[in-house]
């Protein structure tokens, strides 16, 4: 059996899907325009961001028995597609939430803090203590919209803060824990001082936080997105900024992640959001970890060995 490797991923994939059975070209390097002209191949094909697996890939790929994404996200992939032609799906969150946990804890306490703007402040010889005065994580409502493993993350990570955690899923039910309470969302609305998201991008949650949603808060908030860019307006979110109903933002995704490509309406909301001194940017690396390279491999190939296990992957 064989699989197709598109990404680049830890060198220890290739030993470990070689232990239990499957021979792997690894072709980081591949152009896009060439794979469909070879999925016809293999029974697999590992992918991370570069290339999306459609209709016409999946018909090309007359064998394939399971795709496999090193990362959270399915939303390079047709899912409905590949279920219709009993194509296994696997994703990984398990291999990065505890990386990602970790950095939006650390951009929450960096924005809280005005760390950004004091260290660029005293690099230029500036000491200003006052206007820098910070704000404390403990005793604020921190509201998780999401709580699948990458909001369960955050929310341990949280419970050592004293502070008060919400958790909204709308297709979870009974799911409040030592971490987070249940909540509505007219309790998110209501008693957010602090709101982060952890959400899948689909149709449905694509730009949902636009001007209506951020609109709809009772009073001002922190706002953190290391979830997916184009779940949030950028437009809207700095205009929730320039009026003060968010306080500051820390943002590890974007709407448009292709900086050398963005429209100009994209231009106007990036170099707003690059100069304000209430917002923290990262470029998506919120689960890019030493630890989690490789433990995302150990996941993958565990799920992997365990359709084999099945008997759910085998030759046609």
């Amino acid at each position: 059996m064989k699989i197709l490797i598109v990404d680049k991923l830890h060198p220890s994939i290739i030993p470990s899907l070689h232990d239990i059975g499957f021979e792997v070209d690894y072709l980081p390097d591949i152009d896009n325009a060439a794979i469909p002209d070879i999925i016809h191949r293999y029974e697999g094909i590992i992918l991370r961001n570069k290339f999306e697996i459609d209709k016409t890939i999946l018909k090309k790929g007359g064998k394939l028995k399971f795709i496999a994404r090193a990362g959270a996200g399915m939303d390079l992939i047709d899912v409905q597609a590949a279920k219709k032609r009993n194509i296994h799906l696997i994703n990984v969150p398990e291999g990065n939430r505890d990386s990602l946990a970790e950095h939006a804890i650390g951009m929450l306490l960096a924005l809280l803090n005005k760390m950004l703007l004091s260290d660029k402040e005293v690099r230029s010889r500036i000491w200003n203590r006052e206007s820098n005065r910070g704000t404390e994580l403990k005793g604020k409502t921190v509201c998780i919209i999401g709580y699948g493993n990458m909001g369960k993350a955050f929310a341990k990570r949280l419970s050592a803060f004293d502070c008060k955690v919400l958790a909204y899923d709308k297709y979870l039910k009974n799911y409040t824990d030592k971490y987070a309470k249940e909540a509505s969302m007219e309790e998110v609305f209501e008693k957010t001082d602090i709101i982060s998201f952890h959400l899948p991008l689909t149709e449905e949650t694509r730009q949902m936080v636009n001007n209506a949603y951020l609109g709809s808060f009772k009073r001002s908030f922190w706002l953190i997105n290391t979830a997916r860019g184009e779940i949030l307006r950028s437009k809207a979110l700095v205009q929730a900024i320039s009026e003060g109903r968010v306080k500051g933002a820390a943002l590890d995704v974007l709407e448009n992640e292709n900086l050398e490509e963005l429209t100009e309406d994209e231009k106007k909301s990036f170099n707003y959001l690059a100069s304000s001194d209430k917002v923290l940017m990262t470029p998506h690396t919120g689960g890019l970890t030493y630890e989690s390279y490789v433990r995302i491999n150990e996941v993958l190939v565990g799920k992997i060995k365990e359709l084999v296990a099945k008997g759910e992957v085998v030759k046609r």
